[in-house]
Order: structure tokens, then sequence, then C-alpha cells
């Protein structure tokens, strides 16, 4: 195999640097910040619900906008401009002293990041060698998910210890400085960038063509939108666990981590269906198990909620990197900064709600009712899948190497 066809050649491992800090700076907050909302500011479960889904609404109204102009202008200026805003607006968070400035510094910095995450992936497609790009996008995915497992681990083991919300403030802003660098030595050649001359539609904005993988995505970033916001507060209050919110997110990426290992081979022999459905069902367990096992017995809750996270990591491992996959086979080639930005506007989509309405049900409900609605979208989203979409993505797929 040449040089051209190398999988982990210097400026997809940049990219993949570039990417996990960029995940980490926003994980290693998230879900400390329902904590700081509370203790610092008083603010209530559906306030806290309503602060932190301003940030994924930002994103989402971004993201289209931002999946047209990676396809239309050169993309490594529209990362690094894009990079640079989402690092400054850490320094935001230090500088909110009241619950409305933090607000509006949380709701804005949700524009950059929905923009960085569109321009980052699209420029991983560019410089993978289409022979690799499935494998590639599959690894690719695993750097985000990585850091949405081991950043909460840490920002939290860091706050246990200083009890200082300003030090996870500076740290992520200086991860995401890091980040910035790193992407800045990344080279682009001329050929790599598909620039994008079509006359202005719905679908330079959005991948029409891949509406329906958009839609089942939004189940499952609910789903893990209710989880990464409300665990710590949940298994504190609800379980009696107060410090397993940091090994419940390393045990996640023990999962992340397994899935490479198991679904690696069906991904390079372009089994996208097959590592969407396995992924799915494996999710569904998991947040099943968290939930119901507590109810069942009370002994049995550190296995529904260690388990569980095993199981959350092992199927998103597999899914999400497959649905990126399967959305970006459906698009043309001058459409990858769209096809990326669906998927992500789905994911966000997902996010917000459940990150808002999670908090809506939790203040009236209760936790247990909130996650209970987890694992009820969670089946929705899988049964949706096997009887609609795996059909409608094998029918609309460009790529015939996978399926």
């Amino acid at each position: 195999m040449n040089s051209e066809e190398r999988l982990w050649n210097r400026n997809y491992c940049k990219v993949m640097a570039a990417n996990f800090s960029l995940f980490f700076a926003f994980y290693v907050l998230t879900p400390l910040l329902p904590l700081y909302l509370s203790e610092h500011f008083g603010a209530t479960k559906d306030v806290i619900g309503l602060v932190l889904s301003g940030y994924t609404i930002t994103a989402l109204l971004l993201r289209p906008f931002s999946g047209y102009f990676v396809d239309s202008f050169p993309r490594k200026t529209v990362l690094m401009v894009c990079f640079g805003a989402f690092a400054i607006f850490f320094a935001g968070y230090l500088a909110a002293s009241t619950l409305l400035l933090f607000t509006i510094v949380r709701t804005l910095h949700g524009g950059p990041f929905g923009a960085l995450t569109v321009a980052n992936s699209t420029v991983a497609i560019d410089v993978l060698p289409s022979s690799r790009r499935t494998e590639g996008i599959g690894f690719y995915g695993l750097s985000n998910n990585l850091a949405m497992a081991i950043a909460p681990t840490i920002g939290i083991f860091i706050y246990s210890i200083t009890n200082s919300f300003d030090l996870l403030f500076w740290i992520a802003l200086a991860v995401a400085c890091i980040g910035w660098g790193i992407d800045a030595t990344v080279t682009l050649s001329g050929k790599e960038v598909v620039k994008n001359k079509s006359k202005l539609s719905l679908d330079r904005f959005f991948l029409t063509r891949g509406w329906l993988l958009g839609l089942n995505m939004v189940a499952f970033g609910f789903c893990f939108g209710v989880l990464s916001n409300y665990l710590a507060i949940y298994g504190k209050e609800t379980l009696g666990i107060s410090g397993g919110t940091g090994t419940y997110f390393m045990l996640c990426s023990i999962g992340l981590m397994l899935s490479r290992i198991q679904g690696g081979k069906a991904l390079r022999a372009g089994r996208l269906t097959y590592n969407a459905a396995s992924g799915m069902v494996i999710s569904l367990v998991g947040y099943t198990l968290f939930i119901l096992l507590p109810t069942l017995d009370s002994s049995l809750t550190f296995v529904g909620y260690y388990g569980s996270a095993i199981l959350i990591g092992l199927g998103n491992g597999h899914m999400w990197p497959a649905f990126q996959n399967m959305t970006i086979c459906v698009a043309q080639n001058n459409q990858r900064g769209t096809a990326n930005s669906t998927i992500l506007i789905s994911w966000d989509i997902g996010m917000g709600l459940g990150i808002l309405l999670g908090g809506i049900i939790a203040e009236l409900l209760g936790y247990d009712m909130a996650f209970w609605t987890v694992a009820f979208v969670n089946a929705v989203g899988v049964a949706t899948f096997f009887m609609a979409t795996r059909t409608f993505f094998l029918s609309r797929n460009l790529n015939p190497t996978v399926r």
C-alpha cells in the first residue's frame, strides 16, 4: 500500500487530535454545569434545562449555514476562524457574574461549536484516502466519543479536589487553544477541497436525501442529552451515588474502545447497517438496565448504573460512525460538509430536546420518569431503524462498496 493510502497519515492524526481537544473542552464542563448553575446561581431544575439547551439551539441554527460555508469557501480558513471563536468563549464563563450573563455567553457559545464540528469533520474526510474513508470516519468519531467519556471523569475529579469551577473553565480554555494550534498545522491540498458551485437550494443547508437518517439520530441524541446533563444530579439525589459520575464515564470510555475492537472488521467491510443496528440494540439494553434494575431491587442499583455505562459506550461506539458514514454515502462529493452538518444538526436537535424536556420532566415528575422517557425514546429510534431507515439508506446509497 503506498503512502497515499495510509489511514494514519500525519494530517489525519492532527485533525483527530484537534477533534479530541474541542470535545474534551466541551465535555469537561458538561456534567458539572447543572451543579454550577444550582449552587452558584440558585437555578431550579427547569431553569437549568432552559439555560443549557440554549447552547444546543444556537449550534443547531448555525450548522446548516456551516455546511454551506465549508462546501463553498476555503476549509482551512473556515476551520481556524471557528476554532478561534470557540476557544475565546470559554473566557466568557469566567467573566459571567450573573445567571443572565452566563445564559447569554452559553447560548452564543453554541454558534462556533456548531460550525467547528462541521468544519473539522469535513477536513478529516478531505485528508483521508478514498479507499480508507469508511474506516477512517469510524476512528474519527471515536476521538470525540473518547473525549465525551474521559473529559467528564477528569472534570469531576478535579472539582472534587479543588471545588473550583473557575479552574475548570481555565482548563477548557487552554485545551481549546491547544486544539486550535494543532489544526493550524494541518495541510490541505487544493485538490482535496471540493467547491460547491451549484445554485442555492435547501439541499445546500440540509441533506434532504438523508432526512430519515437525521430523524433517527434525533432519538439517540435525545437520550444522551438527558444522560450526560442529569447523570450527576440523578445519581446523587435519587440513587444515592454521590461520587460515581466520573467512574460512569470512564466505564463508558471502555465500552467505546471495545466497540472499535468488536465492530472494526464490520466497518472496514462496509457493513454500516449491521454496525448501526448492533449499536442501537446494545444502547437500548444499557438505557433500560440503567433505569429498570434500581426499581426492581436496591441491591441491583450499582449493577444497573455501572453496567449500563459499558453498554451505552459500546452501543454509541458502533452506532455513531455507522450513521455518519451512511449520511455521507447518500450525499454527492460536493455535499460532504452538508452531510456532516445534517447528522450533527440531528444530534443537536435530540440533545437540545433532551436537555430541555429532561429538566422539565424532572421538575414535574422526578428524575426517574425523565430516564424512563429516555428508554422509551431510544426504543422508538430502534424500531424506526428496523422498520424504515435501513431500507431508506439502501435505496439511496451512492457507494456500492457499503451496505
